[in-house]
């Protein structure tokens, strides 16, 4: 810390932060690589959206200590301590980061230049931007280094245009190998996700996630996801009734965690509101 705070400001060329913002300490590298960095690149899923670690948005600081430290089966830990920012011994005081109730995106945090998805980023998608930077042929500040459109235009799997009667989850389900996995009844984020990761889950029969981020049409992942659902799902009065279409939007079994799995802190959600 002390090496990187000697050095003048815009000292470093450009830094790839990687990691989204849970706590007092990487809120506090966050701003100081940013006083010292001419550019900074969001790195990854977590930088950009939140990532995985951004679903703990769906509780507080209070109830996700409380369980970790105190109802995990794997623990012990009879007097049900729990660490605080602040603990004194005989030697003095001891400082840990304080655990923050919401998880951040670096660009909720500071100003950010630009923006690399994934999870991980694809390689193709690392050796462009370093490409760019080294020929100082970046976009606008702000752009999302990756193309515009969707993960299905890079999908090789045919659509057929067919209509679905049932969802299934991942291990329900062997999919045909060339068939849209989402006219299948699998939830595949495709058509809301961006591209540029060659559609690696979908050549596998692995449905997209949507880790690359929302495409740039498209306010969020989540609700890009839903509009796409709700033209496949085909509702009309004669063949497929608002009854119908609820039943089939029942069996998605965690819509928070399949819609804003990579993306609920920069989502319009954000976070589960709490009582005060």
């Amino acid at each position: 810390y002390k090496d990187v705070e000697a050095m003048a400001d815009n000292y470093i060329d450009i830094t790839f932060f990687n990691g989204s913002i849970r706590n007092s300490e990487q809120e506090e590298m966050a701003k100081l690589l940013r006083q010292k960095s001419k550019t900074l690149i969001a790195f990854g899923s977590c930088a950009h959206e939140g990532c995985v670690p951004g679903l703990a948005n769906l509780h507080d600081s209070k109830e996700i200590l409380g369980y970790v430290y105190t109802k995990e089966k794997s623990l012990v830990n009879p007097e049900g301590t729990i660490p605080q920012t602040e603990t004194q011994v005989k030697e003095g005081t001891l400082e840990i980061p304080k655990f923050y109730d919401t998880v951040k995106t670096l660009a909720q945090t500071v100003d950010v230049d630009y923006y690399v998805p994934g999870c991980p980023p694809p390689v193709k998608l690392i050796a462009e931007a370093v490409d760019a930077i080294a020929a100082g042929k970046l976009p606008p500040k702000g752009s999302v280094l990756a193309p515009l459109k969707a993960v299905c235009d890079e999908c090789p799997r045919v659509r057929e245009n067919k209509k679905i009667d049932k969802i299934y989850r991942v291990h329900e389900k062997a999919p045909e190998p060339e068939r849209c996995l989402l006219e299948q009844g699998i939830i595949c984020m495709g058509p809301a996700t961006r591209s540029g990761c060659g559609a690696q889950c979908l050549q596998v029969d692995m449905p997209c996630t949507g880790c690359q981020g929302p495409g740039p049409n498209m306010p969020e992942t989540g609700a890009g996801m839903i509009t796409a659902l709700a033209a496949i799902f085909g509702y009309d009065e004669e063949n497929l009734t608002a009854e119908d279409v609820e039943k089939l939007m029942s069996q998605i079994v965690d819509p928070v965690g399949t819609f804003y799995m990579y993306s609920l802190p920069a989502s319009i959600l954000r976070r589960k509101v709490m009582k005060k």
